[in-house]
């Protein structure tokens, strides 16, 4: 919260850096999704994940927190389907049938996100952007971990930093999360 007199918080402050559509792109071509597939974009911000996914054939579930960027979403996708629900990551209730799961969520929720995801059997994959380093850590779980023998996770492609607009301060991959 800014006091009184202090100068408006850049998206920078607050943490809000979408990925470029090029590099959106990419990141869904990597992913394993099919026509057809539950495919949950986690922290959709403007749905630059979203368009790929509805390309690839998917049916999306866009979860998005900011009620301005939700609308504009609805707008934007209102004749794909697409459902875009106003909700907090942090609070987070998965899908009763199986799911796919391809987003570049907010970094602060990445660790508990990811966890959530591991704790359902619905889970059929999910390509999560995430800090470089939180992406190896998560990868790198000992081997005893609860999700070992349900899950493969491993860090996929690099995602540099001018594939966000605007650039973060970290480096950034693609956590892979397959199921065995």
């Amino acid at each position: 919260m800014r006091a009184s007199g202090q100068a408006r918080a850049s998206r920078r402050d607050w943490g809000w850096h979408p990925l470029r559509a090029d590099w959106a792109t990419r990141v869904v071509e990597q992913a394993p999704v099919r026509p057809g597939d539950l495919v949950l974009d986690l922290g959709a911000g403007d749905g630059a994940l979203t368009r790929p996914l509805l390309d690839a054939g998917a049916r999306v579930l866009a979860v998005e927190l900011h009620p301005g960027r939700a609308a504009a979403l609805r707008r934007r996708f209102a004749d794909d389907p697409v459902t875009v629900v106003t909700h907090d990551l942090a609070d987070l209730r998965l899908p009763r049938r199986p799911f796919r799961v391809v987003s570049s969520p907010p970094y602060q929720l990445s660790t508990r996100l990811v966890r959530v995801l591991l704790g359902t059997d619905r889970l059929l994959s999910a390509d999560v952007v995430l800090q470089r380093a939180t992406a190896r850590r998560l990868a790198d779980a000992p081997p005893g971990a609860r999700h070992a023998r349900r899950f493969v996770l491993d860090v996929g492609a690099p995602v540099p930093r001018r594939a966000f607009r605007p650039p973060p301060r970290v480096d950034s991959a693609v956590l892979r999360v397959r199921r065995r």
